[in-house]
């Protein structure tokens, strides 16, 4: 492309100017958009590997003041716990201690002091067989009845939900980023056929003295390619600083839930591209622009 001849004094054109600042914008929207793409797909496998096979039991905490309560609890814990190990499809059954319950109640509850004067809930990690699973139905039914305020979450339940909203804000940044393409399609489209109204005089003559269409349209395609690359490039500065600023935020978050936030190999090979995607959309528009506006010449 840098050694072909032409005849069109295209460097001199408006488009040079502000093609690039308009390619830029989408490239940068389009980066972010895939990003959340591979950022939901990681978080959703993690999310769907720490949960599978698990279960949690969860005992409400008997009345009284905190000592009586803990002591009913514990033995509610431990009917609870004689039960589950023994259940089909259960492979184990630990009940969490006063300090992981309050470990994990202190993020959102404040000071851990207080906690420990409080009457707690008992919870029980549960691991369930993956050959045999258990039947859930049965093992909620048994557990009411034979511990009082004990209940069965099924982690599956929730995830599925999280999982079909993901997948939908999935999709939603899919049809984002095709949205974009057929924008800079279109603003290629349009900033091609501004080209050749401005160099009108110069493509007829070549048109008239035989210059085949493909050698037209081929000056106008390395043009909107360079165009295109150098706004893509751009915009890739662009995202770059910001996919880290975003990093960094969710590293300093609390809990442990934003903080796991991270773009896969894939996913930065997949932004990484985008501007030699933005550069090869151009070159295309720009040509079958061009081929479309001489098919009509005389």
């Amino acid at each position: 492309m840098l050694t072909r001849r032409s005849d069109l004094p295209l460097k001199n054109d408006a488009t040079s100017r502000f093609l690039p600042w308009l390619v830029a914008p989408m490239v940068f929207l389009c980066a972010v958009a895939l990003t959340s793409v591979f950022i939901l797909n990681g978080l959703i496998g993690r999310w769907d590997r720490d949960v599978s096979g698990t279960l949690t039991v969860e005992i409400a905490a008997a009345p009284g003041d905190a000592s009586v309560s803990a002591e009913r609890t514990r033995e509610k814990v431990e009917q609870a716990e004689q039960l589950l190990n023994a259940f089909p499809g259960i492979s184990a059954a630990q009940a969490l201690s006063q300090d992981q319950l309050i470990a994990l109640l202190a993020p959102w509850l404040g000071n851990s002091d207080l906690l420990k004067e409080l009457p707690l809930p008992a919870l029980i990690d549960v691991t369930t067989d993956a050959k045999s699973p258990p039947d859930l139905g049965a093992l909620a039914a048994k557990l009411a009845q034979s511990v009082p305020g004990a209940s069965l979450d099924d982690h599956r339940v929730w995830l599925s939900r999280l999982i079909g909203l993901s997948r939908s804000i999935e999709w939603l940044a899919i049809g984002i980023v095709l949205l974009i393409g057929c924008v800079t399609s279109a603003t290629i489209f349009y900033a091609t056929r501004t080209g050749m109204a401005i160099h009108q005089e110069v493509i007829e003559v070549l048109h008239l003295i035989g210059a085949p269409d493909d050698y037209i349209a081929r000056q106008f395609a390395d043009r909107a390619f360079f165009l295109g690359l150098k706004g893509g490039i751009l915009g890739l500065a662009l995202t770059v600083p910001t996919m880290a600023g975003i990093g960094v935020i969710a590293r300093r978050l609390q809990g442990g839930f934003l903080a796991e936030l991270s773009l896969p190999i894939t996913g930065w090979a997949a932004v990484l591209v985008l501007p030699a995607v933005a550069a090869l959309l151009a070159m295309i528009t720009a040509r079958l622009t061009v081929h479309r506006v001489l098919a009509h010449l005389p």
